[in-house]
């Protein structure tokens, strides 16, 4: 069969596979990968930031793990590029920038070594990682509606794992640096 005649099965449906990748939806969620792609990359240099600023070792190692996974994201990221024959480019993410942007800009305002540091960071952080939950939920969702069943298992990875972050990181506060940095003058 000619390349230009794949068909592929999608629920009840026999899709032709490059009216698939002409398709609105497909460039959309291409265009999500590449936007997320770069967010991953920035979050990584961001990280590195964060954990000098942190002030208890608890949030230090958190975000020197998150870095390390955050870098597993981006080598799943490129992975799933490939599933979908695209290549693996960045797209400029404002909304990551700004989110980053804040952090750099909590890490200006609050004292170094307090808690309330420790307590702003968890906070920005989480806000990041909020961010990229709903970014991989709804792209793991499109590629399971797109018949990418590889990429949404892969999205679904990580979209677990940024959940899981999410609650260590208010398990974190929680523990103990919300409550001293409560008691700081």
């Amino acid at each position: 069969m000619p390349t230009s005649e794949k068909k592929m099965q999608v629920d009840n449906a026999v899709v032709n596979k490059n009216e698939m990748k002409n398709s609105s939806l497909h460039k959309f969620f291409v265009s999500s990968l590449k936007d997320i792609y770069f967010a991953e990359n920035a979050i990584i240099d961001a990280l590195t930031k964060m954990e000098e600023a942190a002030t208890t070792e608890e949030l230090k190692e958190a975000f020197e793990d998150h870095q390390l996974q955050t870098k597993k994201h981006v080598s799943r990221l490129e992975k799933v590029f490939r599933l979908i024959d695209e290549k693996p480019e960045k797209k400029e993410c404002e909304a990551i920038k700004g989110i980053i942007k804040e952090g750099e800009e909590i890490i200006k305002s609050t004292e170094e070594g307090s808690m309330t540091r420790d307590a702003a960071l968890i906070i920005a952080a989480q806000k990041v990682e909020h961010y990229e939950i709903a970014t991989y939920g709804g792209l793991a969702q499109l590629a399971i509606t797109m018949g990418h069943d590889k990429v949404a298992d892969l999205l679904e990875t990580t979209l677990q794992e940024e959940e899981d972050t999410d609650y260590n990181l208010t398990e974190i506060a929680e523990t103990f640096i919300n409550f001293d940095a409560e008691q700081e003058d």
